[in-house]
């Protein structure tokens, strides 16, 4: 990818009018999951929003194959793969490769998602504008070559859409209100967590820990240590800092299903400093 400025690409390309009709759909049926409440409803979204987000996106897209921070049997990998598909944010394909180039420039020209660009931009301008990618696996499998081995994280990115369409049974509080809260969760990472929160490490970019956010992600609002160590498997290095997917990682490698696991500490050095030293 040129270091060119992905948001004045992206806009030059105009609004992508079937994404922004996707999400807007999305958006009027959590409003309306709102006024057809019931615990039932509500105890389904919690569920599911855990088995996408939780397992799907931190255990799996981020660190476990975006990251490698720790290894899992590959019929595990296509479980948290999967479960990752149903989140509305593409298949595993897309979302490695576009968070690969948001570590390789991070808050610089070519990252896909930077607030420097504008904070509406690096929350959701950047699926809004431009050109879809999300099935092109030919142009992003070489940012994931390790992925587009595998023919079935191939299909599933091609056809990301078919495990969320199967769940579409539950309607407005399963789908609609889980998939559209599960959406800006994952987008505060991107804008929020460079915008707001104390810098433990003194990275290049400009990100942060943000406690709000980690709370709600799994751990991923520890974005600051997470930028400073990416191939930790431990995103909340002090104790203080809650990290529900390092806890399920140090289950599975209590049972012997989760090997290889790298993990960094607060008196971690930066990758820079490890090689200065």
């Amino acid at each position: 990818m040129k270091t060119e400025n992905a948001a004045e690409l992206a806009r030059r390309q105009g609004l992508n009018m079937f994404t922004a009709f996707v999400l807007v759909c999305f958006h009027v049926g959590a409003v309306a999951a709102l006024f057809m409440f019931s615990w039932k409803a509500l105890a389904v979204a919690v569920v599911l929003y855990y088995i996408t987000v939780g397992l799907g996106i931190s255990m799996g897209y981020h660190r476990l194959h975006t990251h490698r921070s720790y290894k899992v049997p590959l019929w595990l990998e296509y479980v948290f793969a999967t479960c990752g598909a149903m989140t509305l944010e593409g298949g595993p394909i897309f979302w490695v490769a576009t968070h690969r180039m948001h570590h390789q420039f991070s808050d610089l020209p070519g990252d896909p998602h930077s607030p420097r660009d504008g904070a509406f931009w690096s929350h959701m301008g950047w699926i809004l504008w431009g050109d879809s990618n999300h099935n092109n696996t030919k142009m992003l499998s070489k940012y994931a070559p390790d992925l587009a081995k595998h023919r079935y994280y191939v299909w599933l990115s091609n056809y990301h859409w078919v495990p969320i369409s199967i769940l579409a049974a539950g309607l407005c509080w399963g789908i609609c209100l889980r998939v559209v809260f599960g959406l800006h969760i994952t987008w505060a990472v991107n804008s929020a967590t460079h915008m707001w929160g104390r810098r433990r490490f003194n990275t290049r970019d400009d990100s942060r820990n943000t406690w709000w956010v980690a709370l709600v992600s799994f751990g991923e609002g520890w974005h600051n240590n997470h930028h400073a160590h990416p191939t930790s498997a431990r995103h909340g290095l002090a104790w203080y800092e809650f990290d529900p997917s390092w806890l399920l990682i140090k289950v599975l490698k209590a049972f012997g299903v989760a090997k290889a696991i790298k993990v960094a500490s607060v008196n971690s050095l930066l990758v820079s400093e490890r090689e200065a030293a």
